[in-house]
C-alpha cells in the first residue's frame, strides 16, 4: 500500500473553501498552511510534537491544521464550550509545543512535508469516565484512509455543506473527506437550522446529526420557496442513529435526496454504512463481530491511543469494543441498539452519565444522584438528573444548574432534573441505575418538589 501524504495537496479542481467572512480559493489555503507551517517551526514545533489551535473562524483553523501536518506534528482544535476544568485538563493532558491563539501570518517559502503512515495527525477528544475529556491519537495513515473507506458517492461537481465547528471530530472529518476528495466545501461555525437550509441552494452534499436534520427540516416544511431552491440530493448523518422517521420525513420533503447513515467513534472511526432504506454494513476493511450482546471491531482504521499526562499510551492491536449493544445478521449486515453503558445519547451528544453524576455528587446536600435519558422527540433523549437530596440540607435548584454550568460542557448539562426521597438501591447498596431509568421512563418515579 503506498505511503499517506500529508493531507495539503495538489488538486486538479482547486477547491475552494467558503466560511462567514468569503470564499477562498485552494491556493489561499494552502499558502495560509505553509504560513502556519513556517509560524510553527519558528515557534520550535518539530515532527512528533503537538499543537493545541485555540483560534476563531475555520479557515485559521484548517490553516493551522494542515500546517502542522506538514510538519509531522499533531493538532488538538480546542472545544469553545469546554469548561474551564475540562479545557485545563485537556491541555495539560496534551502539553502542546505550541499554543496558537491567532490566524498565522503568511509564508516566506513554502514547507517541505515530513513524516509517513504512523505519524501523528490528529487529537479527538472523546467523552470519559473521568469526568474529563479523553485525548485520543490519531495516525496519518487511520484518519486518511478512512476517507477511502468513506464511500458515500460524491460527484466532482458536489458542493459538501458542514454547519458545525470543525472543533467537533465529526464535522472536520466531513470537511476534511471533502477537500481530500477536492470538493468545495461550505463551512457554517455556528449551527442555524435557517442558515443550513438557506445554503442549501448552493450545496448538494451535507453532514450533519440527526436532531440538526430534524430543525432543518422543520424550516423547508414551513417555507416552500426555500424548499423549491434547495439543491441537496444526499444527507449524510453520523453521531447517533437516524430513526425510520426521520427519514420518511426526509423523503417527503426532499423526494430527490438520498439519506446516508454512518456509525463510527472517535476511537474506531467509521465501522458501517447504511445507505437510504438499506441496512446497515460494515465499510472495506473493518472486521465486526459481537460477544456476549456488545460490538467489537478489528480495522487499520482505529485509533492508536490516548495522551495522558503527556504520555502516548497505546492501544493493543486487533479486536476493541464499541461498547454498543448490536445483533450481527447471517447477511453480514448490522442492527446497533444502543450503549452498554451508562451513557445517555441527546442530540448527537453521547453524554456519560459518570461523569455528570460526579460533578453533581460535590454539590452540598446531595446525597445521591443518577443520571438517565428521559425520552424526547427531536433530541432522541434528555440528559435528566435524578437527585436524593439531604433531606437535613437539600440543595437548591439554581445551586445545581450552576454548578452543571461551571464544571459540564452545555451538552452534558440536565435539562431536567427530578427530586425523589430515596434512590432504589442493589442489595449491594448500590444504586440501581436500571431501576431509576426505568421509573422515569414509566412515570413511577416518586418525585418531591424541590426547596
Amino acid at each position: 500500500m503506498p505511503a499517506v501524504p500529508p493531507l495539503l495537496r495538489e488538486h486538479a479542481g482547486a477547491p475552494s473553501v467558503t466560511t462567514d467572512d468569503g470564499t477562498h480559493s485552494w491556493e489561499a489555503l494552502v499558502s495560509s498552511a505553509h504560513g502556519a507551517a513556517e509560524d510553527l517551526r519558528r515557534a520550535g514545533v518539530h515532527a512528533g510534537d503537538r499543537v493545541a489551535i485555540d483560534v476563531d473562524g475555520a479557515l485559521p483553523r484548517l490553516s493551522w491544521l494542515l500546517g502542522a501536518d506538514l510538519l509531522a506534528a499533531a493538532s488538538l482544535v480546542v472545544d469553545p464550550s469546554w469548561s474551564g476544568r475540562e479545557r485545563k485538563a485537556v491541555l495539560a493532558d496534551v502539553e502542546a509545543a505550541a499554543h496558537v491563539t491567532v490566524p498565522p501570518g503568511p509564508p516566506e517559502a513554502r514547507t517541505e512535508p515530513v513524516g509517513d503512515d504512523e505519524t501523528l495527525f490528529y487529537l479527538p477528544t472523546t467523552s470519559g469516565s473521568s469526568g474529563r475529556p479523553k485525548v485520543l491519537v490519531r495516525t496519518r495513515a487511520s484518519w486518511q484512509r478512512s476517507f477511502e473507506a468513506f464511500e458515500i458517492g460524491t460527484t466532482p461537481d458536489d458542493v459538501v455543506l458542514v454547519p458545525g465547528p470543525l472543533s467537533s471530530s465529526l464535522f472536520l472529518f466531513g470537511t476534511a473527506h471533502a477537500l481530500h476528495r477536492g470538493l468545495a466545501v461550505r463551512l457554517l461555525e455556528r449551527w442555524s437550522p435557517v442558515a443550513a437550509a438557506e445554503a442549501g441552494r448552493e450545496a448538494t452534499v451535507v453532514h450533519l446529526v440527526p436532531a440538526m436534520l430534524d430543525s432543518m427540516l422543520s424550516v423547508l416544511e414551513r417555507n416552500e420557496p426555500m424548499r423549491a431552491r434547495c439543491r441537496l440530493r444526499k444527507v449524510v448523518c453520523g453521531g447517533a442513529r437516524m430513526e425510520d422517521a426521520l427519514r420518511r420525513r426526509l423523503a417527503d420533503t426532499l423526494p430527490d435526496c438520498e439519506a446516508v447513515e454512518y456509525y463510527g467513534s472517535a476511537e474506531h472511526s467509521v465501522v458501517a454504512i447504511r445507505h437510504d432504506d438499506g441496512p446497515l454494513r460494515p465499510v472495506s476493511g473493518v472486521d465486526v463481530r459481537v460477544v456476549d450482546g456488545v460490538l467489537q471491531v478489528r480495522s487499520g482504521l482505529v485509533h492508536g491511543g490516548s495522551v495522558e499526562a503527556a504520555k502516548l499510551r497505546p492501544v493493543e492491536p486487533g479486536w476493541s469494543s464499541t461498547g454498543d449493544l448490536a445483533t450481527l445478521h447471517e447477511d453480514g449486515s448490522l442492527t446497533v441498539h444502543g450503549r452498554a453503558g451508562a451513557v445517555v445519547s441527546s442530540g448527537g451528544t453521547l453524554v456519560p452519565a459518570e461523569e455528570v453524576e460526579a460533578v453533581l455528587r460535590t454539590v452540598t446536600g446531595v446525597r445521591e444522584v443518577i443520571v438517565v435519558g428521559s425520552p424526547h422527540g427531536r433530541l432522541e433523549s434528555t440528559v435528566t438528573a435524578v437527585v436524593e437530596p439531604d433531606p437535613e440540607s437539600p440543595p437548591r435548584l439554581r445551586d445545581l444548574r450552576g454548578h452543571a454550568r461551571e464544571a459540564l460542557a452545555p451538552g452534558k448539562r440536565p435539562r431536567r432534573w427530578l427530586a425523589t426521597p430515596s434512590i432504589p438501591r442493589t442489595a449491594s447498596g448500590k444504586p440501581a441505575r436500571a431501576d431509576v431509568s426505568r421509573s422515569v421512563l414509566d412515570g413511577t418515579l416518586t418525585v418531591q418538589e424541590w426547596p
